[in-house]
């Protein structure tokens, strides 16, 4: 059975990731992509689904894990009855065409008997491949299709039942060192490569990256820490941003709420991007305004709210209906059927982050700016239509607040574009426009007798999206009406001191169920209480937000508050990105600078 969400930690090349647990069994591993099958899928099954365990063979008393400063090399120290060890866990980012994952385990205090486990299974865990000895006794490969593996290992490995296993000692200061490389099964098998330098050169490179970093103030180390794993979610070559890390960790235990994130959502590679920009990493923003202009290039009415990795357009939804399912939580979902859905706040979130890519030093770029205006164009005249809004709801579309605003901060950046930066373009067709949504949010958009902005138009219900408004400047945070809206909101949507996206209930949105608590929109309020001078209750909220990260730092899209636990696809780079603009929100305001990006 899979660990608790949160006892898992994050490697990664920004090619792939692995997800890594406390008891040192590597139990999602995907190759050689972050949207390919995983050869190790236990996290959605069982053992027997692949995974790489390396463990004291005795019980552990004592776990103790943590990233070397400001990298995503991982140390797990275990402690047993005899002795200490070290694990030391990492791949190795490098522009390559294969992918490396290094395991070195290192004695501390005594001496440990230990073992490793390998369970290969392509094809989301159903595929055994065609495992052989290495000539010189050093290692095996795994093959099945395209995909092969190599494993070269100090210890002895042999066959036990379509898994491969060893067992041995150490004693302090003794290191023991395994090493994995991917490719493709009709290469050559490759040399073996040094683990130890390879654990040095991961080191190296996520700290040169790392100390670039140039915010301050009390979360530094925080907001480190997140900007590492939104880094770790960035394809190195594409330029492209994952959501997650993972797919089908439920939204509720035993739920079908169970979702592919292993994509790149305009939305969350937006709100990325800001967060980096916000941070003073442009390199990044370059090279995702790169992306973007390729991946929605051609007819502007054929934008998708999300793509593959280097822009693919076809994401089509399937279940693996071999899995298990997290906790049983089914069905287990490869590919999103969101990708077909109409959600306009997409444009908004482009329009805003390439706006503020400029002001952040990016430079005049007139392809990038037509393939703006031909989505602006295209907007013209769908912004007053329904759609599925950004929850990605599958009840059918709606006339949705959220969505209205992000079609009025298009027009919006759209006009400062022309105004601050020399671009040119019908400004006054879009000013006129601007105004339209405006008057029309204004009128439709709010309930007086709930003194409160709503989901949609002519609908009582409440959204969570709505602490957007002041965020993008749509109404400035003194506005009565957005007084009145957060106060609703602290209301009818605070669950245990959080914030739920929407009410669930009733199948509102489609779907069965109910999820957890939504931590992106919790940091959310935390920068409207900011905004709106509310500095104890957000200094309070954020305190206890961070609180729910793991021992990592890490955090999942959403908080089950009844069973104490992280729930959802990890790491969330939503959530991430939302920590990030929150805590350099509220720096900026106590030291009364400008609020961030």
């Amino acid at each position: 059975m899979a660990l608790r969400i949160e006892d898992y930690g994050l490697i990664g090349d920004r090619q792939t990731t692995a997800l890594v647990g406390k008891d040192g069994s590597i139990d999602f591993l995907c190759l050689p992509r972050f949207d390919s099958d995983p050869c190790f899928a236990a996290l959605l099954g069982t053992s027997d689904n692949g995974r790489w365990l390396i463990a004291p063979e005795g019980e552990i008393i004592k776990t103790h894990r943590y990233y070397r400063e400001d990298t995503l090399v991982l140390e797990t120290e275990m402690t047993t009855a005899t002795g200490t060890i070290r694990l030391t866990d990492c791949m190795v980012p490098h522009p390559h065409d294969t992918t490396r994952l290094v395991r070195q385990v290192t004695g501390l205090d005594g001496n440990v008997d230990m073992k490793t486990e390998l369970v290969f299974r392509f094809g989301f865990g159903k595929i055994v491949p065609w495992v052989q000895r290495l000539p010189d006794g050093k290692g095996i490969t795994a093959v099945a299709g395209p995909d092969m593996v190599v494993i070269w290992s100090e210890v002895e490995l042999e066959g036990r039942d379509h898994h491969t296993a060893g067992e041995f000692s150490v004693a302090a200061g003794e290191t023991v060192t395994f090493g994995l490389e991917w490719l493709q099964s009709h290469r050559r098998v490759p040399h073996e490569f040094d683990v130890k330098a390879s654990i040095a050169t991961a080191t190296e490179k996520w700290q040169s990256w790392a100390r670039r970093v140039p915010v301050e103030g009390r979360w530094v180390e925080i907001v480190k820490r997140s900007l590492i794993t939104l880094k770790a979610l960035t394809h190195w070559e594409t330029g492209g941003i994952v959501a997650a890390a993972t797919t089908s960790l439920p939204e509720e235990l035993g739920g079908e709420r169970n979702w592919d994130y292993r994509y790149c959502w305009l939305r969350d590679a937006s709100f990325t991007l800001q967060a980096f920009l916000a941070a003073g990493y442009r390199e990044e923003a370059k090279a995702w305004r790169l992306w973007l202009d390729r991946a929605v290039a051609g007819n502007p009415d054929d934008i998708q709210i999300m793509y593959g990795i280097a822009g693919e357009r076809r994401l089509a939804e399937w279940t693996v209906d071999w899995l298990a399912g997290y906790e049983n939580s089914r069905p287990v979902r490869v590919g999103n059927a969101a990708a077909e859905q109409r959600q306009l706040d997409v444009y908004g979130e482009l329009l805003d982050t390439l706006y503020q890519g400029h002001k952040g030093g990016l430079k005049h770029d007139e392809n990038s700016w037509q393939v703006r205006c031909n989505l602006l164009g295209n907007l013209e005249t769908i912004w007053a239509e329904p759609d599925e809004g950004i929850w990605e709801v599958r009840g059918g579309r709606q006339q949705f607040v959220h969505s209205k605003v992000m079609a009025w901060v298009a027009f919006d950046r759209a006009i400062r574009s022309i105004e601050e930066f020399g671009y040119e373009g019908p400004v006054e067709c879009w000013r006129g426009i601007r105004q339209q949504i405006h008057d029309q949010v204004c009128a439709h958009g709010f309930d007086t007798s709930m003194n409160s902005f709503v989901q949609a138009y002519g609908s009582t219900l409440l959204d969570a999206s709505l602490l957007l408004l002041t965020m993008v400047g749509f109404l400035p945070p003194d506005d009565p009406r957005m007084i009145g809206t957060v106060a609703a909101i602290e209301r009818d949507l605070l669950q245990d001191g959080f914030v739920r996206r929407y009410n669930t209930s009733g199948g509102n949105d489609g779907l069965s169920g109910t999820e957890g608590v939504f931590l992106a929109c919790s940091f959310w309020l935390v920068d409207n209480y900011t905004l709106m001078g509310r500095k104890d209750d957000a200094e309070e909220l954020f305190g206890r937000l961070i609180a729910l990260r793991n021992d990592l730092g890490l955090f999942s899209e959403e908080y089950d508050t009844k069973n104490k636990r992280q729930i959802g696809n990890f790491p969330q780079a939503f959530t991430h990105v939302a920590l990030v603009n929150a805590a350099l929100r509220m720096h900026a305001a106590e030291h009364g600078k400008p609020a961030p990006l």
